[in-house]
């Protein structure tokens, strides 16, 4: 007689939880993870309702789903009800669609081009570093705002050969389709569009908004000539559709999400940044001592990445704490296995960044912030898959490079000049939407230091 395999199932809350989960999907989604891996260990099976969700916590279960076997996993919970909202951009999108969405816009971030575009990089930086400086002595300036005009200036000039300053409205329409996007995921994808709900009427207007922008982009960037920039290619790819409506639409799914993806994690991983060197002024210091040292009063060039050792490892303990791209859903496509876990098709997946940054069997003091964790002396045991603030597998971030060079640049020359300090009594509080930031926003005020 052949006896069938066991297929073990993960523990998990039992199904009268179902409410209480429900609650925290919608209002606590770090607490629910936090709680569930604290709970029940590195695979946890949540019910709620019909729907379940099967959470992986451990690295060789990250690496399974995300890179050894990819395929069978589909964008799952929230993407995959973000697409009402987003469309079939290149954070959405499956299949052929993907991958020549992927072909189209990779060169645009290979290395040589990002060398390139390291002086437009630091003029975007020093021109930050000016409007704070009008700031000193005078009341508080919201920093993840201040951030946020960072990357979209810097997102314009080096990827669209464009200025994106004059878009007023674009903070605007891009809250409104993080709040479609996350409504989407947590009503799962079950209340009309049409309905007139507030934010869904916010969300028509800023999808209205946002398509008048690409269309002014696109008309005017038409017709210019040896252009290699990533609307260049996308305005070349999707002028091979036939059908003018098709064309129109795939334009704007894909700059959109373009401008979206291009911008928001790394402004949220620089307000991060300086409220935890607000937290640990010795940190701050030996930024700014690097800074000074490596820089003196000059813009760095992309050579200084190498020798911006210890912002470079400053900027990846704060994704390790809040990391970008704080949650990863899948959905699988046919049954499977992880680790000893049986994986039904049609199961939503999830891999939660900000809970394995915090494992505690491959992190010392998780909770810590210490950047000296990234010495290559002491990360060169801990597993590959341990951190991932970038995703992995084939649809690792596309645009890592240029976020981490943007990151690196401005936080040393930010350092080098003033410290900026979090608002007395101001409670910073995480927001998982599609990238993890801080809720409301970051007020700081601004200090020169003499060097």
């Amino acid at each position: 007689m052949t006896l069938t395999p066991t297929r073990r199932v993960p523990p998990g809350p039992p199904a009268r939880s179902a409410p209480v989960l429900l609650w925290k999907l919608a209002r606590d989604r770090l607490g629910l993870m936090s709680q569930a891996a604290a709970e029940y260990g590195d695979a946890v099976r949540i019910a709620i309702g019909p729907k379940v969700l099967l959470f992986f916590n451990h690295p060789d279960h990250a690496k399974h789903v995300l890179a050894d076997n990819p395929a069978n996993y589909h964008k799952g919970l929230g993407l995959a009800q973000a697409k009402r909202a987003l469309g079939d951009g290149l954070l959405t999108s499956e299949g052929d669609l993907w991958r020549k969405q992927r072909r189209v816009i990779q060169p645009v971030f290979q290395p040589k081009r990002m060398a390139r575009q390291a002086g437009v990089v630091a003029a975007e930086a020093a021109k930050l570093v000016t409007r704070l400086r009008t700031y000193e002595g005078r009341g508080p300036v919201d920093v993840t705002r201040e951030m946020t005009g960072l990357t979209l200036g810097v997102l314009g000039r080096t990827l669209l050969d464009a200025d994106l300053d004059r878009f007023t409205s674009l903070g605007h329409s891009f809250e409104a389709m993080q709040d479609q996007a996350m409504f989407e995921m947590v009503s799962m994808g079950m209340v009309p569009m049409w309905v007139p709900l507030p934010h869904q009427l916010r969300f028509r207007r800023a999808r209205a908004e946002l398509q008048r922008i690409v269309d002014r982009l696109v008309a005017e960037h038409s017709g210019r000539a040896d252009s290699d920039d990533a609307l260049s290619r996308l305005i070349e790819s999707t002028g091979r559709e036939s059908d003018p409506r098709v064309r129109r639409q795939r334009m704007r799914d894909e700059l959109v999400t373009l401008l979206l993806a291009g911008h928001e994690t790394t402004a949220s991983t620089l307000s991060w940044t300086f409220h935890l060197l607000d937290q640990h002024p010795q940190v701050w210091q030996r930024v700014h001592e690097e800074a000074t040292d490596v820089l003196g009063d000059r813009l760095p060039v992309y050579e200084d990445l190498h020798r911006l050792r210890y912002t470079s490892m400053v900027i990846e303990e704060v994704m390790r704490l809040y990391p970008p791209v704080w949650m990863l859903s899948r959905l699988a496509q046919a049954e499977d296995t992880v680790g000893d876990y049986h994986v039904p098709a049609g199961t939503d997946v999830l891999v939660c960044p900000y809970t394995l940054h915090r494992h505690p069997d491959f992190w010392d003091e998780p909770d810590r912030f210490d950047p000296t964790r990234f010495d290559p002396a002491r990360s060169v045991h801990r597993p590959r898959y341990a951190y991932l603030p970038f995703g992995a597998g084939p649809r690792f971030c596309v645009g890592s490079n240029l976020g981490l060079m943007e990151a690196a640049f401005v936080l040393a020359m930010v350092a080098r000049e003033m410290r900026l300090t979090t608002v007395p009594g101001y409670r910073v509080v995480p927001e998982p939407m599609l990238s993890l930031r801080v809720r409301g926003g970051l007020p700081v005020t601004v200090h020169p230091v003499r060097r």
